[in-house]
């Protein structure tokens, strides 16, 4: 493994579930603000506030994980990059490797995949 990829590695493991699970969100397409907001609301079942959203999204483009472009004069947009698509793997990787113990287990993670894709 190259020292970038560790570097990668370690800044992806340092990041907090709320961190994680915006690059999630940002996996699936980029966004705007407001749509990042509106995703986690749905997955938390919960508001989530501006002043936790944007602070977690700055500290994203920081490390590198996140770049962040103008949409218009009020409107950032978010997208992963190669970086933050490496910490989302990661972060998967490491959750099948203490998940998957079995034959059934893999084949729950596959009907899993087989639902998200079809």
């Amino acid at each position: 493994m190259s020292e970038a990829q560790t570097a990668v590695r370690s800044t992806a493991r340092d990041l907090t579930a709320f961190q994680k699970n915006i690059l999630t969100v940002l996996a699936e397409q980029a966004r705007y603000g407001l749509a990042v907001k509106r995703e986690l609301e749905d997955y938390y079942e919960d508001e989530v506030n501006h002043g936790r959203l944007y602070p977690n999204l700055d500290d994203l483009v920081t490390k590198g994980l996140v770049e962040k472009s103008e949409l218009d004069k009020r409107t950032n947009e978010y997208a992963l990059t190669d970086d933050g698509y490496a910490a989302v793997v990661d972060d998967i990787e490491w959750t099948l490797s203490k998940f998957v113990t079995d034959g059934e287990r893999a084949e729950r993670v596959r009907d899993i995949v087989d639902e998200s894709t079809a």
